[in-house]
């Protein structure tokens, strides 16, 4: 796949913020797949992550789609930098005991992308 992943998350991303300098994109690669670790400036966080969390939701679909074209499975992390003013997430064991409704796993339609070059 060549990091195309990689390169796609950075300029999308460095696209979205006010400080394009301050955007790191780290690739680790395992049996799991590809996982890439997104670290920003602070005041950036809004941005990337969206309102209720839709623009990293788009994100994790965008990069999903370009990892199953190249046949790897991609996940982004967002890593929550110093100075963040977000409240602590509660550790899974603290959640509310409703039940989770478990999401399947659709695959990714590529059709629209076969063409893209990066």
């Amino acid at each position: 796949m060549a990091e195309l992943d990689q390169q796609f998350l950075d300029f999308v991303v460095k696209s979205l913020v006010d400080h394009p300098d301050d955007i790191q994109v780290e690739r680790t690669v395992d049996e799991m797949g590809v996982l890439l670790t997104l670290k920003t400036h602070p005041e950036d966080m809004g941005q990337i992550i969206g309102r209720s969390g839709n623009t990293a939701r788009a994100i994790r679909t965008l990069l999903r789609v370009v990892g199953a074209k190249n046949n790897a499975r991609v996940n982004l992390k967002i890593h929550e930098p110093e100075g963040s003013t977000r409240p602590p997430r509660k550790p899974r064991g603290e959640m509310s005991a409703a039940p989770r409704q478990e999401r399947q796993e659709e695959e990714a339609d590529t059709s629209a992308v076969d063409d893209l070059k990066l």
